[in-house]
């Protein structure tokens, strides 16, 4: 079978036919390009929010380990403290301030000698 090619007829049912098979096209158009710009911007804000977050959590962890290295520093300068705090006790006690004079400074008591004795080996 041979297809005979269609005359079309020009009506007024058939311009307006296709005056709204056009009008859908268009309207299907516009329903596409606003979908796609929907889903553009969905995806940028959660592209943002996600970046967001991720540097968010980047900068926690920081302060996070920052606050853990204050926390450590914090306990030994509280023991320095503490260990501070007993030598001035200890600085406070004449018996301890002489027997340092007497170590490091070689002060004596009345009628004591003091003899400094070198550690070195002989060299013969």
């Amino acid at each position: 079978m041979e297809k005979k090619p269609v005359t079309r007829l020009e009506s007024s049912y058939l311009q307006q036919y296709d005056m709204y098979i056009e009008r859908q096209k268009r309207k299907k158009q516009r329903l596409i390009r606003r979908l796609v710009l929907f889903l553009i911007i969905t995806f940028l804000a959660f592209g943002s929010l996600t970046v967001y977050h991720i540097q968010q959590r980047g900068a926690h962890a920081e302060k996070q380990e920052q606050y853990e290295q204050l926390e450590e520093q914090l306990v030994s300068l509280k023991n320095e403290e503490a260990d501070l705090k007993e030598e001035i006790d200890l600085l406070n006690d004449v018996d301890y301030v002489l027997e340092i004079a007497r170590t490091n400074y070689f002060f004596s008591k009345e009628g004591e000698l003091i003899f400094k004795i070198i550690d070195e080996d002989p060299t013969y």
